[in-house]
């Protein structure tokens, strides 16, 4: 006699409960091979230091290798494009800066979709910009510098480590939020910028701490304020451009830990908590302090909306810096 379908049902019940237990060690023996890394930039950048540092800790807890990769070229987008479309097996993640909320306004075409395409795990860390100038330009304060520009609106100018960049975005919300005008003088990078500044040719740099802290320290250069929502643990003393009169100037360059979508929930979870162990380690703290970065998380969930959230602000900062999206 045929079964019923109620028959039917418990026999799929009982065949379904039977494999959960299955499943949940399978699940639980995660990893069980090498984890890749993208890291979307070239060796020896921030965002490549501090994945390594986290990296080399999680290898140690999980059991398994993290591999770090760098897959540069097209402002992160290569990198991106890999994990976007590799297997959601918490094999294959990607370790970002918030160029990653920059990129839907500055191309006008991506072959993946920044918020569908991945599944935010975690922030790692947040690296302030500190606002340099030369101490022979006469100020000493933000305020100071903002009656200098206010004087003679258009005269003064702002290095930054290219069009675009970190430093770029940062020097305009800054301009916006303080309504005043700076024109933008663009360098390669970092090094050239500050060069420009300590030397008086150019007015002030949002410059990372890490290639500054020295002349902060030797005098070359004067802090005049972070452009943090909070106050730098490199620079405790130097408040930051809200604190000093520019309420909505803050900047969150952030770097950050994220999988391909529909990355199961559970292994997006363990990701989370190992990066948390991994920043509580002394060793890791003390290579965070040479990069003037300060530990970050957020939960997962906390993550994703916080990564929309910073695609429209980028949006309307990319907008008033007047940059043409890339083909």
């Amino acid at each position: 006699m045929a079964p019923t379908t109620r028959t039917l049902r418990r026999s799929f019940l009982a065949a379904t409960l039977a494999l959960l237990p299955l499943a949940a060690a399978a699940q639980a023996g995660y990893p069980t091979k090498p984890i890749r890394v993208i890291v979307p930039f070239a060796a020896g950048s921030t965002t490549d230091i501090i994945a390594r540092a986290i990296s080399d800790k999680m290898s140690t807890s999980l059991g398994q290798q993290l591999v770090v990769e760098n897959k540069a070229g097209a402002s992160g987008t290569i990198g991106q494009q890999l994990v976007a479309g590799a297997a959601p097996d918490g094999y294959t993640i990607l370790v970002h800066s918030s160029s990653h909320t920059v990129s839907p306004s500055t191309f006008a075409k991506l072959p993946f979709d920044t918020v569908a395409d991945f599944a935010g795990i975690t922030p790692i860390s947040s690296t302030p910009n500190v606002l340099v100038m030369a101490p022979g330009k006469g100020i000493k304060t933000l305020g100071e510098l903002l009656a200098a520009a206010r004087a003679k609106p258009g005269t003064m100018n702002f290095a930054s480590a290219g069009q675009g960049s970190a430093t770029h975005l940062n020097a305009e919300k800054f301009k916006m939020a303080a309504k005043i005008e700076a024109t933008n003088i663009p360098f390669k990078g970092s090094a050239e910028a500050v060069t420009e500044v300590i030397s008086g040719r150019v007015d002030y740099y949002f410059s990372p701490i890490a290639p500054v802290i020295g002349q902060i320290k030797g005098g070359q250069l004067l802090a005049l304020a972070v452009g943090s929502p909070m106050r730098a643990s490199a620079l405790p003393d130097v408040p930051t451009t809200a604190e000093a009169g520019v309420p909505g100037s803050e900047f969150n360059f952030w770097i950050g830990m994220m999988a391909p979508a529909k990355t199961p929930r559970d292994i997006v979870n363990r990701l989370q908590a190992e990066v948390v162990k991994a920043l509580a380690d002394p060793e890791v703290k003390e290579r965070f302090a040479k990069l003037g970065a300060d530990a970050w998380t957020l939960t997962p969930e906390q993550f994703d909306a916080y990564i929309k959230t910073e695609i429209a602000s980028n949006a309307k900062l990319v907008q008033a810096a007047g940059l043409a999206p890339k083909p």
